[in-house]
Parts: structure tokens; sequence; C-alpha cells
């Protein structure tokens, strides 16, 4: 019990850690059984591709195609037409593009089949079509009229032209243009029944296309001389009115020019100059003068102690001499005085010519100083004088340039019609050389041919398609079916999401039906006619089969999980019903009764007690009146002639509205109490755990529960949900069986390495094989 509880519990909560490490890997292992097991699907869906295919080939009309290649070459113009200023790349695929266009266009079609005269081809305009295209025509009709469209507009249109319009939409429809690769080359393909009307058309196509070349040229130079022309004379006009008002304004107002400038502003100009001059030859002056005047006023002793200053001036050889015979006799007189004394008569002869010297530094300072004052005062006479002329040119030039602004604005005005002028008659001249030049930017480098042999349908393409587009829609389907695989299909799902012990396979039984089912054959009865099977004994009668093999395992399981009672009570129950849990149960007892072991089966299911119909006891005492009657339990006992199982069965004489109230009352503990005192094993056949409550309201009387679940029917995640939610009864589950498995499809859900895997190398041990279909309860 305790096994039992601990495993369920840990397998339940599962490792968060381990499941996200297993996330991060793909099992390419699963992934190959998921293909092995849905490879016939998507044979057989591939299968179905490929017919479709061959159905298209034989019922698809041979459609012949012709090629024409143009080759867009600029250099075919290159002495028409002046360089693009747009990048190179830039202006080769916007050409490129724009040629594509005119190809698909409307107005090339109808020119083609003007020229080509294809409207009066009956074979153009009335194709015979294929079972394909006819059912596509059909449904179009059909849809055209539930369409809220609105017919083109035909008005003014002869019938001729709507002819017209019809064929050049028939042609564009089975035109293609496309561009080789990155190269300058455009490949027009045409697609018609017709060889010899595909290979004419793409010819007309190439023609018709740099004829119409040529004639947009020659209309567009054409157009653009007629207006460029007009244009002159407008431009002609224009500039020589402007340029004649202009000259009449320059005359009115004065504004003489000379040199290529005015007369007042060539005088301003001047002025200026000396103007400037002057104020520079101010400024020197008046710096000469304050510097000696500053020397005159320091005394005739510092006149001469900066004497020296300005010796060095033009105009100063006098002081410099002075300055030198100055210096000569102060050395001179030092030198005495050295030697004789001050008083000596040649000391004082010296001093007084040294005073002397002196004096005539200062008086020669004094003139120079006198000098400069003139040249200041003269320099400053003619500043003012050129200033006065300044401002008196100044204001005549304002008055000029009043009018001038609006002389320049004529000046502009004429200079840019002369100049648009010029450029209108340079682009006139070069529009009217072009209309010399017929040539087209454009030539065929590949005439169409009629074509030998059709190109459409492609069989290699279309049969590969169509087993392509089929292995995906069966992949598909595949993946769909395994999207809703949902269900028990191997020990490993019962173990990994439920955490209990898986108990084993039981095939499913077919070939006796409901008819051939015998009544058991109890003690003091007759046996049961031979061509009948009996339901108790089908594990008893078959023992070397899977069926006995798996119930056998279920024994060994309550043996090891319930060892040391003396007495087991079991329940068999399912969460569906029709999941052949009463089959279970009947076989489960009756094998145990065969090996010797006391065993009752009770039929525990009183809303459906299918067990009772199954093995047609005619009786009219069994559970209910035995716990709620309180007769003894005993005279409810039925007994299995050849196991000596015995049995208790359900006679129900009326609805029952607390059918969970009965199976857990005093009286079926009372009945179960001393059951185990005579039975070493009791069996008890209970309602599913989905839809009813009997079982749960069970579980506190019962030592262990076996589940059944249909193999391929029952969702795991109800089974998993139910357990979590049955607190009592989840930890007494003693395994679950996989009931009415298809064991030639089991291998396709097991891995390799699994049991599953190798269920077939098996099959010499199971012997025999029961053939009946199990209950559907």
């Amino acid at each position: 019990m305790h096994q039992g509880n601990q495993l369920f519990n840990v397998r339940l909560a599962g490792s968060p850690e381990g499941q996200a490490h297993a996330d991060n890997f793909i099992d390419l292992e699963h992934l190959m059984t998921i293909a092995r097991r849905q490879a016939k699907t998507v044979a057989i869906t591939a299968g179905v591709g490929l017919l479709l295919g061959l159905v298209y080939i034989i019922a698809a009309k041979p459609g012949y195609t012709a090629a024409t290649s143009i080759l867009l070459d600029d250099n075919l113009g290159k002495f028409a037409d002046e360089p693009s200023p747009a990048p190179a790349n830039m202006q080769t695929d916007t050409t490129i593009l724009s040629q594509i266009a005119i190809l698909k266009s409307a107005e090339l079609a109808e020119k083609v089949v003007r020229k080509e005269k294809l409207d009066e081809n009956d074979g153009f305009m009335n194709p015979p079509r294929s079972i394909f295209a006819s059912a596509i025509s059909t449904v179009r009709s059909i849809v055209g009229l539930f369409s809220s469209s609105r017919p083109a507009n035909t008005d003014g249109l002869s019938a001729a032209d709507l002819k017209v319009e019809y064929a050049a939409s028939l042609l564009q429809s089975n035109v293609d243009v496309q561009r080789q690769g990155r190269s300058f080359v455009i490949d027009l393909t045409y697609t018609s029944d017709d060889a010899e009307l595909a290979g004419r058309i793409a010819k007309a196509y190439a023609d018709v296309y740099l004829s119409d070349q040529l004639d947009a040229n020659f209309d567009a130079t054409q157009r653009a001389t007629v207006w460029l022309q007009g244009r002159l004379n407008e431009l002609k006009e224009s500039s020589q009115a402007a340029a004649l008002e202009t000259e009449r304004f320059r005359a009115a107002n004065g504004l003489t020019a000379a040199k290529g400038a005015l007369v007042s502003e060539q005088q301003l100009s001047d002025i200026n100059s000396q103007l400037i001059l002057a104020q520079a030859d101010t400024a020197r002056a008046r710096a000469l003068y304050n510097q000696y005047k500053s020397i005159l006023a320091s005394g005739p002793e510092g006149a001469v102690n900066n004497a020296a200053v300005v010796s060095d001036q033009s105009g100063t050889s006098v002081i410099g001499t002075l300055r030198a015979r100055y210096l000569t006799i102060t050395k001179r007189e030092q030198e005495i005085v050295s030697r004789f004394g001050q008083d000596h008569p040649q000391a004082v002869s010296l001093r007084t010519e040294e005073q002397d010297v002196s004096r005539q530094i200062f008086q020669e300072l004094q003139q120079i100083t006198e000098s400069y004052r003139n040249q200041y005062e003269a320099a400053q006479s003619r500043e003012t004088s050129l200033r006065e002329g300044l401002e008196n040119a100044t204001g005549k030039t304002s008055i000029a340039n009043e009018a001038l602004v609006h002389l320049r604005d004529l000046e502009q005005n004429a200079q840019a019609l002369t100049n648009l002028y010029q450029t209108y008659l340079g682009r006139y001249q070069e529009a009217s050389q072009q209309q010399s030049f017929p040539i087209a930017k454009a030539r065929v480098i590949s005439v169409a041919s009629t074509p030998k042999d059709p190109s459409s349908p492609k069989k290699k393409l279309a049969l590969a398609a169509s087993l392509l587009l089929g292995l995906f829609a069966g992949a598909g389907i595949g993946a769909w079916r395994e999207y809703r695989e949902r269900f028990f299909r191997v020990g490993e799902d019962v173990r990994s999401l439920l955490g209990v012990k898986f108990l084993g396979f039981v095939p499913k039984l077919e070939g006796i039906t409901e008819a051939k089912r015998a009544p058991v054959a109890l003690e003091g009865q007759a046996a049961p006619p031979a061509a009948r099977t009996n339901i108790i004994r089908l594990a008893v009668d078959n023992p070397s089969s899977q069926f006995a093999e798996t119930l056998r395992n279920v024994k060994i399981a309550a043996d090891v999980v319930l060892q040391g009672k003396e007495s087991k009570v079991i329940g068999v129950v399912s969460v569906l019903p029709h999941e052949g849990k009463t089959t279970i149960a009947a076989n489960f007892a009756g094998l145990l009764a065969a090996k010797g072991a006391k065993t009752l089966l009770i039929d525990g299911d009183l809303r459906n007690p299918g067990l009772s119909r199954a093995l047609s006891l005619s009786t009219q005492r069994g559970l209910v009146k035995a716990v709620m009657d309180g007769q003894p339990w005993q005279n409810s006992v039925k007994v299995e002639n050849k196991t000596k199982l015995a049995i208790i069965p359900t006679v129900l004489h009326r609805n029952l509205r607390h059918t969970s109230e009965i199976l857990s009352s005093q009286g079926m503990k009372k009945l179960l109490d001393e059951a185990r005192n005579v039975f070493e094993y009791i069996v008890i056949d209970l309602p599913p755990l989905g839809p009813v409550v009997d079982a749960k309201a069970f579980a506190p009387m019962a030592d262990g529960f076996v589940m059944v679940a249909e193999w391929g029917v029952t969702p795991r995640a109800l089974v998993k949900s139910v357990l979590q939610a049955e607190a009592e009864i989840a930890p007494k589950i003693l395994g679950l069986v996989l009931n009415k498995v298809d064991m030639k499809r089991l291998a396709k859900y097991s891995s390799y390495g699994s049991t599953e895997h190798f269920m077939e190398r098996y099959s010499s041990y199971y012997l025999d094989t029961p053939r009946m279909a199990p209950t559907k309860t």
C-alpha cells in the first residue's frame, strides 16, 4: 500500500528540472517512431497526389511556348541622347522595369492583335479547352453571377473595337515577360496550343515593340520641337523688351558707367582712398610732434639725455653731431677730474664747453619741434578737406543708389530672360537634330521560331510537384493525427504520466458475439452448450494466452503490495464506461479461483449491473437485498461449477437513487467483514470513476484498486485529473491494465528498446488466444 502511494505521488509531481532538461533536446527516436507510425498515411496521400498528377497530365492540353529575347542597348542612341545624371544602376533598373511594363501593356497587345489580325483568327479567339480549364471557367461564371463588380464601360466602342480588346486580353494572359538575370536582356514568351501561332505572335511582339519605340521617340521629339519653337518666340520678345527698359532707366537717371562701374562710385572710391592716406599722414605727424614736444618739456638737461632717442630719425644729423661732441667733452672732463680734480682750469673749461653744446642741442630740438608742428597742422587741414569732399560725394551716391537698386533689378530680369532664351534655343536645336535619328535603344538578339515540342504540361515537374504536395499533405494529416493522439498506448505512458505500475496489455477479443455467450455453469445446474463461451472462463480456458498472462501479473501486483493481508478486497474500476472493466474483473476472479484460491466476485455496479447480465444469472436475490434487507449474504452467493468461484450478482427490482450510500453502508461493511473470514480474494466490479461517485464511496473498504483503460480511447489527461482529485483511491491503485489492445499496431507506438517493440518475439509463449469481444462495461 505504501509502495503504491509513494510511487504515485512522486511520479505525478514530476521533476521540473528534468522536464526542462528534456525539453532542450529533440527526441530523434520519438520522431522516427512517429514517422514509422504515420508512414502509411503519408504513403497513401502521396499516392493520391501522384494519381492526381497523372490525371492532370492526361487531361491537360499540350501548350507550345515561343520565346524571343530583346537587348536594351543604350549605345545605339549615344549620339542622339545626353547621358542621364542619375546613377548608372538606378537608371538601368528603372529603364528595364519600364520596358517590361510596356511589353505587358494593353496598348502594345492591341497593336499586335491588329498587326496579326488575331481578332479574326477563330483558333485564337476560341481555343480548345481542357477539362480543368472548362471547370475553372464554369466556376468563374458562377462566381461572376454573385459578384458586385460592374462591367467595363463600353460606351462609344464599336463591336470591332470590343473584339480587339477581348483579343488583347487573351493575348496578355498568355504572355510572360521576364528580365534575364541582372543583364539588359528581356525574355518574352508566348504560350499557345498552336505551335505556329505561338511563334508568329512572339515574333510580332518584338517587331511591334521596336516600331513602337521608334514611333514614340519621333512623336515625343516632334511635340517637343513644336512646343520649344513657340516658347522661343515668347522668350525672345520678353528678353528684348527687358533689355530696352533697362537702358532707358539708366539714361533717365544719369547712371553712366565707365569700365563696368558708375562714375559717382569711382569718384567716391578715389576720395575714400585719399582720405585714408591723409589720416595716416596726420597720425604720423601728430606722433612726431608730440614726441619732440615731450622732450622739450623736460628742459635743456633732459633734452640732452633724450637726444639719443631722436638722433636716428631723418633730419636730425645736426643733433647727432652735437650729441657725439657732447659725449666726447664729457668723457674728457671725467678724465681730467680724476687726475687733477674739479678745480683744474682745463676741467672748468671743459664744463663751460659742455654747457654750450647742451644749449645748442636744446635749440636744435626746438627748431625740429616747430617744423613737426607745421607738418601736423598741414596734414590735419588736408584730412578735413578730404572728409568734406567725401561727405559731398556720399550724398550724391546715396541718391544714385536708390535708382541703382531698381536698375539692378531690371538688369537681373533681362539677364535671366537672356539665359533662359539661350537654354531653350540649345534644346530646340538638339530636338531638331534628334528628329533625324530614327534609332531605337533596343534590338532583337533571339528571333522567335516555331516550337517543336510542347512546353506544357511538364510531365516530370507535374509528377514531382504532385508527389511532393501529396507528401506534404500526408505529413500534415499525420501531424494532425499525432496532435490528436492523447490516449494511452504503451506502458511508458502510464508510468511517466500517472506514476503507477503498468500491469500489461489485454488484446482486443474478437469473434464471439453477445448471443454466443453462455450463462455461468452453477453448482446443481446443467452445463451450458458447447458452442457458447463462458465469460468467466476466457482466461481459464486459455491459460497460455497474453490475456491470462496479464491477469496473472495483476495477481502478483496485488500479492506484493497487499502482502500480509489474509483476505484482499480488490476493486476493478475505470474512468469511462465501456472500457472492459467487467470482463477484466470476471476473468481475474475466475483465474484466482482456478488457482485454488477462495475467491468472491461481487457485481458492485448498482446502476448498470453489466456483470450480472453478462453472466446471465437468473436469481431473485442479490447484493442489494443482502445489504439493505438484512438477508444473509450467503443466500445470494452463486458458485461457478468448475472453478468454484463464488459470485454475488446484483438484481434490481426498482430504481435506486442512493447507490453510493448502499456501497458505503454498514450492511456492506458487515458483508465484507464476514466475507474476509471465508475468502482469500474479494473482487468487486465497481462503476466508472468519471460519471458517478459509487467507487469513491466504496474506497475506504477496499484494500486496492485495479484500473482499466481502453487502449487508444481513454484520454490520458482525464485519467490523470481523476486520480489527482481522488485522494482515497489514488494511493490504493495497484496498477493499470490497458484493454482492447490492437497488438498488430502496438509496435508502431513504441520506441526501439521498449518491451512493446519486441512484443512479436514473445508470441511463441502465448499459445492460446481467446476469441471473444469484451463486454462494454
